[in-house]
């Protein structure tokens, strides 16, 4: 959501990255846990945080990051987190 409150990306695409944002807001709801990447998914994951701070004029961590493209991977898949 851009600080005139315009989505970027559209009404889907804004909603994931809403709740992206809130979650990361909302820490007791987050669980903590570990994966193992590649460092290039790392490179790619801090790019990604990067690119949608300048894009929503709001602080991304990789694990917003990540949390948003699971978002996108089980609403693809019909299954609404």
């Amino acid at each position: 959501m851009l600080a005139s409150g315009r989505c970027i990306y559209g009404i889907v695409r804004c909603r994931r990255i809403q709740k992206a944002v809130s979650m990361e807001e909302d820490h007791e709801k987050l669980k903590k846990t570990s994966v193992y990447l590649e460092e290039e998914v790392l490179e790619a994951l801090e790019e990604a945080a990067l690119e949608l701070r300048k894009e929503t004029g709001m602080k991304w961590s990789k694990g917003a990051v990540i949390r948003l493209a699971l978002s996108d991977f089980f609403t693809r898949r019909g299954k609404m987190l």
